[in-house]
């Protein structure tokens, strides 16, 4: 293997058209739903809905019903995981992934230690698991319950403790597609009627960094201990470096890499694509400019609140809105030519025709957040045009008036 002073260059082009190859954003694969969120390690879930509108700018032919089915039938479930956050995941990477964080979902609890004083954790862990487990319960559930054991105790920290010792999963029918239901929580074992396993072997932490190369690559250490929210993944590295590629980036950083993971040229054409709040894409490197413009370092954040960004020719250009009543509202950070427009516009009325369409026999209506929306139709889209009846339509505009 060359050494490290001598590794060849990967420039920010090449960066960013390697990832979006691994995340299925330069052309939409022939791939199903399950094998989707399973390639991608999960899809970032704070939101309801993201998670269907990241598989639609990745896949050819998907439709919320096939994830809304998943959910249903168990074989992918929402439940707390990397960086702390919710993840939709599949079955089996549930079960891999929760200890692989445990760690530091351990560590998260030592933050609130003061408003733990006399609690026996263990105990509370027991606790919360039997009460969970007889029946799916609310994080105030959870909480009025452990209260009664340790009535002195900070309700909050009460709370994140029992969802950091537990491995908690939010309950059908939230999370599905068209329906609506409050969380509620029991453990992934009682849900999928398998354990978790305890701490992962060393084998098993190094397919988990295979698989996130595979999916992020290339990419550095610290680039995967920020999207899995974890520490000491160096000695990891060190120990599959015999497998694998080793690249710098522009700021002499050393990445790695698969030996048969795709590495597109620089220039391939990399079509406009509508990623929703939260999308991994966004979140999963440390020095995030292979995706995100240093110039545009920010915007697509306002408070702890994410916007839904487009992406023009691979980058962050852009951020857009889902109306009840179908219409897209996309503001551009920059000029735009008129037949780019013309590809954000048929991409757009895209996402409005196969996104909205399952909602129609429902009759239901009204936004999410910022991306989601229930309604109906095909779109028919010019700069301003209003949005015709049973039609959507897109235009641009600002989505932050």
């Amino acid at each position: 293997m060359a050494s490290r002073t001598t590794h060849p260059v990967l420039d920010t082009r090449s960066l960013n058209r390697a990832t979006l190859a691994r995340q299925l954003l330069l052309s939409r694969a022939e791939m199903s739903a399950q094998d989707a969120v399973a390639h991608l390690l999960g899809l970032q879930a704070q939101n309801v809905k993201p998670p269907y509108f990241q598989l639609h700018a990745r896949l050819a032919g998907f439709r919320p019903a096939e994830l809304a089915g998943l959910m249903e039938s168990r074989q992918v479930l929402r439940m707390v995981t990397m960086r702390s956050t919710i993840h939709t995941h599949t079955a089996d990477d549930a079960l891999t992934l929760r200890p692989l964080v445990q760690g530091a979902r351990d560590r998260e609890v030592t933050a609130f230690r003061k408003g733990l004083v006399g609690v026996d954790l263990e105990r509370l862990g027991q606790r919360a698991r039997a009460f969970v487990e007889a029946v799916p319960r609310t994080m105030g559930e959870i909480r009025e319950e452990l209260l009664t054991q340790w009535p002195e105790a900070d309700p909050q920290a009460l709370a994140v403790a029992a969802r950091c010792r537990l491995p908690l999963v939010q309950v059908t029918p939230r999370g599905v597609w068209g329906r609506s239901g409050q969380v509620r929580l029991t453990t992934v074992d009682q849900w999928l009627g398998r354990a978790a396993g305890q701490r992962p072997q060393p084998q098993v932490v190094d397919e988990v960094v295979r698989r996130y190369l595979r999916a992020f690559g290339p990419a550095s250490v610290k680039d995967m201990q920020v999207w899995a929210g974890l520490t000491r993944l160096r000695e990891v590295f060190e120990r599959l470096r015999p497998e694998l590629l080793a690249f710098r980036d522009e700021n002499g950083v050393e990445l790695f890499d698969l030996l048969d993971a795709p590495r597109p040229d620089a220039d391939t054409p990399a079509p406009p694509r509508f990623l929703p709040e939260f999308d991994n894409l966004l979140l999963s490197h440390a020095d995030r400019t292979r995706v995100v413009p240093p110039e545009l370092k920010g915007r697509s954040w306002a408070g702890n609140q994410a916007y839904c960004t487009l992406l023009v020719d691979g980058f962050l250009a852009g951020l857009w809105r889902l109306e009840p009543d179908r219409r897209l509202t996309v503001e551009l950070f920059g000029r735009a030519s008129k037949a780019l427009k013309d590809e954000i516009v048929a991409e757009g009325e895209r996402l409005i025709a196969e996104m909205t369409e399952s909602d129609k026999a429902t009759g239901t209506a009204g936004a999410t957040g910022t991306a989601g929306t229930e309604g109906a139709s095909r779109t028919a889209g010019t700069e301003g045009a209003s949005s015709a009846a049973g039609r959507g339509s897109v235009r641009f505009g600002s989505i932050r008036d």
